[in-house]
């Protein structure tokens, strides 16, 4: 042995800190969406409170269960496993610190914000600018932690968990700053950039791989350090987890269109996202594959090891989790699928299946280590397996039959096709209600599992002492051979094929005619060109992965590439394609400016979180609710409010379609006008003055992203909108309804009006 002998000290502490703040939020995050699910059957337990209404705390459950249980969850697991496969202290202690606490900071700006009322409107981006700014910050806090980790390693060559960890931190950071790009109208108000048809792309492409590289990516790689630990055997097998991370990692991007099948979305995108998704089957299945066997010496722990038993379960509800997402992917089954429980049902099974028991898994193995004392009860462990498993298989059973029911009566016609075999939105709804009441029953189990998990770690620590691991290692002399630079890592065959084969697949995929025809067949030849020389020169290819494996920066470059290729082709043409071509035949008439007032009230309220404004291109849909949405229809609106579930109907058509004393009645007693509703009230409404003052600075906003609103002064614009609202005012007074113009209520009403006008095409000649 040669070099210098040094001993290393890890920071345990840190990961200690995610740990235990994981435990705390994960029982917040539970409890808030346990009481939710039972606002969904009670709408008593809405209180009639602002702050405590369904549509509010949504978001707040989402975010808690996404940024504060797993984004905790995953910081402890990946610093306490990168210093051990890095054989390196993390970089900064000062970093780490700013890491932890900013992290908390945010999570609770986030839980005081959104009930408030202050969000940005879209689903899993909520928060509204600062904290964007915030949560960016502290993401370059951690990849900055990581890679100069990384950069001082006393271990060559990067392991497999590390190759996730790069991937989720790159793409995150590329996902969340290019969706939540806004211009601010207040200090907690903004716009996206991005309106209509590009919105919903941009966010669906963050939204569907926000769960692929905050909720997967990172989740993968903690099992791949954690699950061999805790089996004691090595990974099944190394080429099995190349091919799982390149695969993946390329697959996973294209994936978000199918969020919008049988939308307005054009078609050569949803076609796109339901073949990439179909595709994520092989990658998926192949990491649930080499995880399930990497566990085959192990299994004659499995009766009587806890932390066995969550990750088996874990590394299997992966697998059904991503056999059900592609399945989903799949138009006519999307079909009967989206925009009801079933969705709900197949993130729950990921999020809950998945992380919640790797997460569960992982912290039952770290805490004895973490403080040197055995768990204080393997048999509460046990008990917390069980109960947290019959808990989420009730969850996921009950939101199958729940969402398969209400997207099969939500369809059905009568004989001949001609009529509705339930025209009654309420009627699909209310035939569910039992399967809800399940639903409670399954979460609050799962939640008593991470209940008596608190219990055992709590009784684990209390009175132990913390410990950080050493290690003891000889320091060898830099390696100058191992060096690898930018040059060899593209110009070599792999690359080369894999680059190649990528642009003629494209010229296959969006080419016609002969140059479509030349794509299809350059493809194939790329591909047998590539096996081919694998076949003959198989092991200069394992000897260029082994030196890439040397160095971060070509690793992490390649892994860009990979996983950009995908979101510049699918976002690219639909953010520099003219707005002309967006109206098709018809385009909505700008808002007014108490409209406008009104939709921030709408979105303010999370009603996007209940109802869609997205009549797809199916029979049942049009003839439920009118004519299929057009892209012309939604141009005008930031953010886009298409909707990912129909708690309630669809609104794209219910402008005119009611008196205004109608929704008067809705908004202040939901029953009264629907009985049966779960919809709560929202008496708020009918005290909070509009706050016309903040227009002017809106539309000036509105103006700037491209709305061709006319240049109106500040004067002008309150005289319009108090003029539009004086006119609701008088119509509601001679229905026998008193309301003062200036009440949040009537430019709400003004903007439900409003939807589903349109014009014929012809933009204003500011937007040509």
């Amino acid at each position: 042995m040669t070099g210098q002998k040094i001993t290393i000290e890890y920071n345990d502490r840190i990961v200690r800190q995610f740990m235990l703040a994981a435990i705390l939020w994960s029982v917040v995050a539970m409890l808030a969406g346990v009481f939710i699910a039972s606002q969904l059957n009670f709408w008593q337990l809405n209180f009639q409170t602002s702050w405590l209404t369904f549509s509010r705390l949504r978001p707040l459950h989402t975010n808690a269960a996404i940024f504060a249980f797993v984004g905790n969850m995953m910081f402890a697991g990946i610093y306490y496993s990168t210093q051990r496969l890095a054989k390196a202290r993390l970089a900064s202690d000062f970093l780490s610190w700013l890491h932890f606490w900013g992290w908390q900071l945010i999570i609770v700006a986030a839980a005081i914000t959104l009930p408030l009322g202050l969000t940005r409107g879209k689903e899993y981006a909520e928060l509204i600018w600062p904290i964007d700014i915030a949560v960016a910050t502290i993401w370059v806090v951690f990849a900055v932690n990581f890679f100069w980790t990384l950069a001082r390693r006393h271990e060559k060559s990067l392991y497999v968990a590390l190759w996730f960890y790069i991937a989720t931190i790159i793409t995150v950071a590329m996902l969340y700053i290019v969706n939540h790009l806004s211009v601010p109208t207040s200090l907690l108000h903004s716009y996206p950039v991005f309106g209509g048809v590009q919105d919903a792309l941009v966010q669906w492409w963050y939204g569907h791989n926000a769960v692929a590289f905050f909720l997967t990516t990172p989740i993968l790689g903690l099992m791949y350090y954690f699950l061999p630990k805790a089996a004691e055997r090595p990974v099944y097998s190394y080429r099995l987890s190349v091919i799982h991370f390149w695969s993946l990692v390329f697959v996973y991007i294209w994936a978000g269109p199918h969020h919008l099948l049988n939308t307005a979305l054009p078609n050569w995108l949803q076609l796109l996202g339901m073949t990439f998704s179909l595709m994520l089957w092989a990658p998926s299945w192949g990491g649930m594959l080499n995880g399930l066997l990497t566990l085959r010496g192990a299994w004659g722990r499995l009766r009587t090891d806890p932390v066995i038993k969550f990750f088996a379960a874990g590394v299997t509800f992966y697998g059904m989790a991503t056999f059900e997402g592609p399945l989903l992917a799949i138009k006519s089954v999307n079909a009967v699928g989206h925009y009801t429980d079933w969705i709900i049902g197949h993130v729950h099974g990921g999020t809950l299946g998945w992380n919640g028991f790797m997460a569960a898994g992982m912290f039952y193995w770290l805490a004895p280590r973490l403080w040197n004392k055995p768990l204080y009860s393997s048999s509460l462990a046990n008990l917390h397996f069980w109960i947290g498993l019959v808990g989420i298989l009730l969850y996921v059973s009950a939101m199958w039959a729940s969402g398969i029911a209400q997207g099969l009566m939500l369809s059905a016609t009568t004989e001949g096709g001609t009529l509705l075999t339930y025209p009654n939105f309420l009627d699909t709804l209310n035939s569910i209600r039992p399967l809800m009441a399940m639903r409670i029953a399954g979460g609050a189990l799962y939640l008593t599992g991470f209940g008596l998990l608190t219990y055992n770690l709590w009784r684990t620590i209390r009175g132990a002492r913390p410990v950080n691991g050493r290690i003891e290692i000889y320091v060898e002399p830099p390696d100058a051979d191992g060096k690898f630079g930018l040059g060899a890592t593209f110009f070599n065959a792999p690359v080369i094929f894999s680059a190649l084969g990528f642009v003629m697949a494209c010229v296959w995929m969006f080419a016609s005619g002969w140059l479509n025809i030349l794509g299809l067949f350059g493809a194939i030849l790329c591909v047998l060109l590539a096996v081919t020389h694998y076949q003959a020169r198989a092991h200069h290819w394992g000897e260029w992965y082994d030196r890439l494996l040397l160095n971060t920066l070509p690793f992490t470059v390649l892994t860009f590439l990979a996983v950009a290729a995908g979101g510049l082709i699918q976002i690219i043409p639909m953010l520099t394609i003219d707005r002309r071509l967006q109206t098709e035949d018809r385009i909505a008439p700008l808002y007014t400016p108490l409209e406008l007032a009104g939709r921030d009230i709408y979105v303010r309220e999370g009603c996007y979180v209940c109802h869609s404004q997205m009549i797809r291109t199916l029979v049942p849909d049009v003839m439920r609710y009118g004519d299929y949405s057009r892209l012309g229809e939604s141009i005008w609106d930031y953010p886009f409010q298409w909707g990912s579930k129909r708690t309630g109907p669809d609104l794209a058509r219910e402008g005119g379609k009611y008196p205004n004393v109608w929704h008067y009645r809705h908004f202040e007693d939901p029953r009264a006008i629907s009985p049966g509703s779960n919809m709560p009230a929202f008496p708020w409404l009918f005290k909070n003055d509009t706050g016309l003052g903040a227009l002017p600075t809106k539309i000036r906003v509105q103006r700037l992203l491209g709305v061709p609103f006319p240049a109106w002064t500040p004067g002008m614009i309150d005289v319009l909108a108090k003029e539009q609202a004086r006119q609701i005012s008088t119509d509601l007074r001679t229905a026998g309804v008193y309301v003062s113009p200036d009440k949040e209520v009537v430019a709400l009403i003004a903007y439900i009006q409003k939807l589903g006008k349109s014009d014929p095409a012809a933009l204003p000649a500011a937007a040509k």
